[in-house]
């Protein structure tokens, strides 16, 4: 069994002061970090993905340059590529090893499967590459890129655990719904004091 962490868009736009607030964002950050500390030889493979939009379009429609978002398929600007909020969030360490992944670039994207590493290739190739054959996945939001990157992980034929304590999603309605999609999909829901 080899076993990657997925840390899912743990940045400054979606974290409290960003243009994407999710509260709880900075408390995931920290305790994303404090697990990676804790465990450092929990992962075999470590992957944090960022959304990367580009800075001179609305991203396929992704951003509502015109009139208001509706939250569900436009959203304000938020995590243009090399602005400080498409960075991770300071508290967010990261093992020198990780797997970068930019996703969103020109066009919506949700999940980490969407994205690319600094050298282009897929997350799914990566996940070859490495033999990985479970993942553990935390970050931001649950309702919206974590569950698309969870439910792509499962499709892709991992198995899945979600750290219910290292997620946060923009409401709880629609995150508790996210969670039980992810269930019933065939995820297992569980806290990071699992981790060994």
């Amino acid at each position: 069994m080899t076993r990657a962490l997925f840390i899912i868009d743990v940045q400054n736009d979606f974290t409290e002061g960003g243009a994407l607030a999710v509260e709880g964002g900075s408390a995931v950050a920290a305790g994303v970090s404090a697990l990676l500390a804790a465990h450092p030889d929990a992962y075999d493979a470590v992957f944090a993905s960022r959304d990367w939009h580009d800075p001179d379009s609305d991203n396929a429609g992704h951003f509502a340059l015109s009139g208001e978002p509706d939250f569900t398929g436009t959203w304000p600007v938020h995590c243009v590529a090399g602005t400080p909020g498409a960075e991770y969030h300071p508290s967010l360490l990261l093992p020198d090893t990780t797997i970068h992944i930019r996703k969103g670039q020109g066009r919506p994207g949700y999940s980490i499967f969407d994205g690319v590493s600094e050298g282009g290739e897929k997350t799914g190739e990566l996940l070859i590459a490495n033999g990985v054959t479970d993942i553990d996945i935390v970050g931001l939001a649950t309702d919206h890129c974590v569950r698309a990157s969870g439910l792509d992980a499962l499709e892709h034929g991992q198995h899945l655990r979600v750290l219910t304590d290292l997620v946060a999603g923009v409401a709880p309605q629609s995150s508790d719904a996210a969670l039980a999609e992810l269930a019933h999909a065939g995820a297992v829901l569980v806290t990071s004091d699992v981790v060994d």
